[in-house]
């Protein structure tokens, strides 16, 4: 995931720092956006709408997929995504935030990202989830982690939580491997890169969102606590590359 630069991501943090609250007849009371903190409601709008864009990107994976039961497993990991974003969503509205406002700074940046990580086929596609995702949900977990406000943390370690990297997933690129050892290598190569890219974005977001970055050092400490936080990014990557049957 990454986020605006330059002027538009000044004007974005002005944006956020001025949410409408999004209220109808029917709307159950919340507590008031305004006890949340700018940093908060980027996390929440950067998470909100990634989850959105991994189910369109996961569902056209699936159709390259070989198989019937490989697309059905894929795009059920797709139906997942889409169920997180819709938990985000209305957590938004319960809270009077206007979830649109909130996602709309990251729509362009996300969707470069994603062009510059197209996965050439669908093993490429499951490598991405299994190891790209992961690790940006990992960074984002440690962010989550120091929201004060409890209830919104708790959401976000939710969503955080669960992962669409299902076992089949791993067991499937697995398989492939064993039966074309050829492509463990190609695998590899891609999954660095995507690691790299997912680390380097992520933490681009942290940067280039002032906010966010208030959060982010503001729970850990300082910049020590922040290098052992890459450390366990690393350890996590390297522990799913090992059981993936590939090289970190």
């Amino acid at each position: 995931m990454i986020a605006a630069s330059g002027a538009s991501a000044a004007g974005a943090d002005r944006g956020i720092g001025s949410v409408r609250a999004v209220t109808s007849p029917n709307q159950p009371s919340g507590p008031a956006s305004g006890e949340l903190e700018p940093g908060v409601l980027d996390l929440l709008g950067v998470l909100c709408y990634g989850q959105l864009v991994a189910f369109e990107r996961i569902a056209a994976d699936a159709a390259l997929a070989p198989t019937i039961p490989d697309r059905e497993a894929i795009a059920a990991m797709a139906v997942t995504e889409f169920a997180l974003h819709e938990r985000l969503r209305a957590y938004l509205v319960e809270r009077g935030l206007d979830p649109l406002e909130l996602q709309a700074p990251f729509v362009a940046p996300l969707a470069a990202f994603h062009d510059s990580t197209r996965p050439a086929d669908w093993l490429e596609g499951l490598v991405k989830v299994v190891v790209g995702d992961a690790i940006t949900r990992d960074f984002y977990r440690e962010v989550a982690s120091t929201v004060g406000e409890e209830s919104t943390r708790e959401t976000l370690l939710s969503v955080l939580g669960e992962s669409a990297a299902t076992e089949w997933a791993t067991e499937r690129i697995r398989r492939a491997i064993a039966e074309e050892p050829v492509v463990g290598g190609r695998l590899a190569l891609w999954a660095r890169r995507l690691v790299g890219e997912a680390l380097v974005q992520a933490q681009r977001v942290a940067v280039d969102r002032d906010a966010l970055t208030a959060l982010l050092v503001g729970g850990v400490g300082d910049i020590a606590a922040i290098g052992r936080l890459l450390v366990r990014l690393a350890d996590a990557h390297t522990l799913r590359m090992e059981a993936l049957g590939l090289d970190a």
